[in-house]
């Protein structure tokens, strides 16, 4: 009944809308019923899961009793409507240009799609239009801006340009914001200046660019009291005239590409209390107007090339709560004055050229929580009294400092979170207050001169993510109790004079991904407790005393990707599961008894020598008497009498061992034979049976192998025939692709008819090529379940990929499918990293794939990838010589530059370069070439120039929404390694999952986390 109560109102809106007949004379009954029918039009389109629009009924004749609208109490009519939150999602469609007075529409923060609707510009009446925290989309309508006072359109996915005509007639704007979308190009700063009563306007965080005109257009707006270009990619310098903005409270111009010197005048905007300008190329020194802005309370300047002396003035500027002036090329020295900042809470002034020492006045700023003056040339001592203050961070590292580290407060004690001093000259102890830390997150007092016992008080720490001692003078045993709170992330001991077994409680640090403990004096075995480490990633031993055996359950670890124990005294064989059997000699060497084809020298094995029993003991202490009358006692007999020894007796145990086992080997051989002749026997004589209706003799027939056994055999007794009623999935150099159902449980399976070639004459060769490609299986390999062979025809039968390949999601996305967004992305780029690993690692000879390219990675039920076709390349030296040129020719742009020169090996390194292609793909969306009227695009060369600019995020695909940066980043600047067009530049695949999995949880980040 509801639906048919619409669709008349909608017929009535049509119906309106064509006779436009209904004038200001009309009714008051009928102009309310306008807003009643637009209205409920409007809400037809919504999905409303709460129910928040339950009491907006169409039988009503006033919508003004209806939740989240209000009337003008002059007219009657509906002049707000505001459903803020509320859950609601669909599109903004058709029915609120019906109500004609109509001033406040708010819509934030609910799940709305598509584009703004066009009509929404009819409604002259508005005055504030919010549309923020949806997923609107499309390009911004042209809009009625007569009577706007309040645009936002903030927190969308909108993109392309502004349109000039929404500046038009924007004389009433006072506030405008469109920022964190997608838009782009530049923004007419002459039609801009046309909002002369401009108060806020914010276009942070899309790619804009250009110069903005400052000169000509954004002075002009003398009423603008926050200004906020942040992360665009502006550009130009910023010219003197900024004391025209005398109002201006805000000026946020942070991560863009301005440059040249900071504007002289910029201190003479009396009410400006946020002033960001980091992330850009400003040069010059700090001008002394800054000084005077008695009411900044936000200043930060970092990561430019701004020169010159720390500013005296600093001290005057007393409302000051933040001051980040850190990664730039300052000098002198820190005034004394910096201690008249009494609200300065963040202080950063790391990696300039500071010099002395930090003023003991830094103390009366006793509201800091966070001092950062790491990579400076800062001497002297640590002012005892900074230890007083409630900080939550401190970072001193990379300076030149000296003496001891101060005791802290209880109060210290509460607030401290990360403390920093390494690569400096401390010496002395660790005060033992430390270990009292309650909220403790990061350690870090590496490369020092403290040279004391390990203090138990480490074991003391509840919440220590990461320690790091390296390289001090610490001496003595680890303590037992050190991984006590179990929430260490990172233990780094090295380069210490540590001795002793290594504990077993190491075992209780479940967290660990981290533990390194070279370059020690430990001694002892590896304990097996590190087995219960299921999160460790990385583990470092090298250059101890260690010795006996590597505890075989550490090839359970599945997580750990780098072992190092080079250097020690440990003997026998290696873990032959995990990571340890693609070590490579640099982890393992120094080791004169480990047992590895990697090392030269002795293997030795850790096994207790035989006990052996003298035959003669028991009758040398029988006294002379016996051994004169006993025939026994003479040496001509005691042969016959001898007791065989323990070692004599497990020597003929063993051989009868066997023996039987090959008696027992041998019989269940001739039994699998008989087996297997009978399943063959059956096919042949089924294959004959099919002969008479299309095959022909037993020798075209073929022979059908199917590795698992549960499958069907019946289901191809004539090949042809069932690839003609199958569906045919997709064609590539090395043949055509069918999904088949096997058996009679219909299970999928992806059949690949072969390039043929007359070359291939014998099913040995084949088979030989094969079945060891059937052995081959990984949860990101497509794994193959059999094969058929006859001169004619051969089929490789596989496992099936219901979500296509990669090329299909990626380059052939239909409108109707989603774009995969950044974690998918991830998850296919690791997986196909592991997967290309074990091939790279796991055989003697590696299998290369050669042609690593979206096509060739499929996607399971879990969008999880499987590489597909890896190992034919094997085939190619039995394959026409056509297969190989085709294949380059097929896989432009994925091609690594050295196949293009016959007289280089193929290596690794050729996979390596299609898989940093693989994942510049992947991040831009992008193939690797594109063709343009007037040029070619390489994908590589394009994002790498990128990054030379500092744009490269610029080249992200849209499509898949948001991203965090710092994984996108570190994987674009990994995609650009990997093809490398230097061979030996390129990691090896084993270095890639590594670099991958830290990037997931990279370690930059891992004080954010705190």
């Amino acid at each position: 009944m509801m639906k048919i109560n619409v669709l008349k109102l909608v017929l009535y809106l049509l119906f309106w809308q064509l006779q436009g007949c209904i004038s200001d004379t009309d009714n008051a009954s009928i102009q309310l019923n306008d807003d009643v029918l637009g209205l409920i039009v409007f809400k037809s389109e919504l999905q409303d899961p709460a129910s928040h629009l339950e009491s907006w009924n169409e039988d009503d004749d006033f919508p003004c009793s209806w939740r989240f609208v209000q009337c003008s109490p002059v007219n009657g009519r509906v002049s707000q409507v505001s459903l803020d939150g509320l859950g609601l999602s669909g599109k903004i469609g058709r029915g609120l240009q019906k109500l004609k007075h109509l001033k406040v529409l708010s819509l934030s923060n609910n799940n709305f799609t598509g584009n703004i609707n066009p009509e929404l510009g009819l409604i002259g009446s508005l005055e504030r239009l919010n549309l923020s925290n949806n997923g609107l989309s499309g390009l911004i309508p042209v809009l009625n801006m007569s009577s706007m006072k309040f645009l936002d359109l903030s927190e969308n996915s909108l993109s392309g340009p502004v349109p000039d005509d929404i500046f038009q007639n924007c004389l009433s704007l006072r506030y405008l914001s469109l920022a964190s979308n997608m838009l782009e190009g530049s923004i007419s700063s002459s039609s801009l200046a046309r909002c002369s009563y401009l108060n806020t306007l914010n276009l942070s965080n899309n790619h804009f660019s250009g110069d903005l005109g400052f000169s000509d257009g954004m002075w002009a707006l003398k009423r603008l009291r926050t200004l906020d270009l942040s992360h665009n990619s502006f550009s130009a310098s910023i010219p003197e005239g900024v004391l025209a903005l005398h109002n201006l409270k805000e000026l946020l111009l942070q991560g863009n590409h301005f440059s040249g010197p900071l504007p002289w005048d910029i201190g003479f905007c009396p009410h400006l209390s946020r002033l960001d300008f980091s992330n850009n190329q400003f040069m010059g020194t700090l001008p002394g107007s800054l000084g005077i802005l008695n009411s900044l309370s936000f200043i930060s300047l970092s990561n430019n090339m701004l020169t010159g002396d720390f500013p005296m003035w600093i001290g005057n500027i007393s409302t000051l709560e933040f001051l980040d002036f850190s990664n730039n090329d300052l000098t002198g020295t820190l005034p004394s004055s910096i201690g008249n900042l009494k609200s300065l809470n963040h202080l950063s002034l790391s990696n300039n050229r500071i010099t002395g020492s930090i003023p003991i006045s830094l103390t009366d700023s006793t509201k800091l929580l966070v001092i950062r003056l790491r990579g400076n040339s800062f001497n002297g001592s640590i002012p005892a009294g900074l230890f007083n203050l409630g900080l939550e961070e401190i970072d001193f590292s990379g300076n030149g400092l000296m003496g001891s580290i101060p005791p802290g407060s209880s109060r210290l004690l509460e607030s401290l979170r990360i403390l920093d001093l390494s690569n400096n000259n401390l010496m002395g102890n660790i005060p033992a207050e430390i270990g009292h830390f309650s909220n403790l997150r990061y350690l870090n007092l590496s490369w020092n001169d403290l040279h004391s016992r390990m203090p138990p008080e480490l074991g003391y720490f509840r919440s220590l993510i990461e320690l790091d001692l390296r390289n001090n003078a610490f001496y003595g045993l680890i303590p037992g109790d050190i991984c006590e709170a179990r929430s260490l992330g990172i233990l780094q001991l090295d380069g210490n004079s540590l001795t002793g077994p290594i504990p077993e409680e190491i075992g209780n640090c479940t967290s660990l991904s981290l533990l390194s403990l070279s370059h020690n004096n430990l001694s002892g075995s590896i304990p097996r407790s590190i087995s219960n480490l299921s999160k460790l990633k990385i583990l470092k031993l090298e250059f101890n005393e260690l010795s006996g055996e590597i505890p075989q359950e550490l090839g359970k670890l599945e997580n750990l990707l780098a072992v190092n124990i080079s250097y020690n005294r440990l003997i026998g064989r290696l873990p032959v599961a995990g990571v340890f059997p693609t070590l490579d000699e640099s982890a393992l060497q120094g080791n004169l008894g480990i047992c590895s084809p990697l090392l030269k020298g002795p293997c030795k094995m850790n096994v207790p020598k035989p006990l052996v029993l003298d035959p003669n003991a028991y009758n040398n202490q029988m006294g002379g008497h016996r051994q004169r009358n006993d025939p026994s006692s003479n040496p001509a007999n005691s042969s016959h009498r001898m007791f065989l020894s323990v070692s004599a007796i497990v020597a003929i145990i063993a051989a009868i061992l066997i023996v039987f086992g090959v008696v027992l080997i041998s019989l269940l051989n001739v039994s699998a034979r008989r087996k297997l002749a009978f399943v063959d026997t059956a096919l042949d004589s089924m294959c004959s049976s099919s002969s008479r209706s299309g095959i022909g003799n037993p020798a075209a027939a073929g022979k059908l192998v199917l590795f698992d056994s549960r499958a069907s055999t019946d289901c191809i007794i004539n090949p042809e025939s069932l690839l003609k009623k199958a569906s045919e999935i997709g064609e590539g150099v090395f043949g055509t692709v069918y999904k088949v159902s096997l058996g009679a449980e219909g299970r999928m399976a992806a059949v690949k008819k072969l390039v043929t070639s007359d070359i291939i004459q014998h099913p040995e060769d084949f088979e030989q090529e094969v079945r060891v490609l059937g052995n081959v299986r990984h949860p990101n390999l497509i794994s193959l379940q059999g094969y058929y062979w006859t001169p004619q025809l051969k089929l490789l039968v596989s496992d099936y990929a219901p979500n296509g390949s990669l090329q299909t999601k990626l380059h052939e996305r239909l409108p109707s499918s989603p774009p995969l967004p950044w974690d998918k992305r991830f998850k296919i780029i690791l997986g196909t990293a592991k997967g290309l690993a074990h091939l790279h690692y796991s055989f003697r000879p590696p299998i290369i794939h050669y042609n690593i390219k979206p096509s060739n990675i499929l996607l399971d039920e879990n969008l999880n990838p499987k590489i597909s076709d890896f190992g034919l390349a094997r085939l190619l030296t039995k394959l026409d010589r056509h297969v190989m040129s085709n294949r380059f020719q097929s896989a432009l742009g994925y091609v690594a530059p050295e196949l293009t020169c016959q007289s280089l090996r193929v290596t690794e390194k050729c996979d390596i370069y299609g898989f940093g292609v693989l994942i510049l793909e992947l991040v831009t969306g992008r193939r690797p070439v594109e063709y343009g009227e007037d040029n070619v695009m390489i994908l590589s060369d394009h994002v790498r120039t990128l990054l030379e600019e500092g744009n490269v995020l610029r080249c992200v695909d849209p499509s898949m929404g948001d991203y965090p940066e710092d994984e996108v980043l570190p994987v674009l600047k990994l995609a650009l390694v990997c093809t490398s067009q230097i061979p030996s530049s390129r990691p090896s695949m084993a270095e890639v999952v590594q670099i991958l999995q830290v990037i997931k949880t990279p370690v930059s980040n891992r004080m954010e986390a705190f």
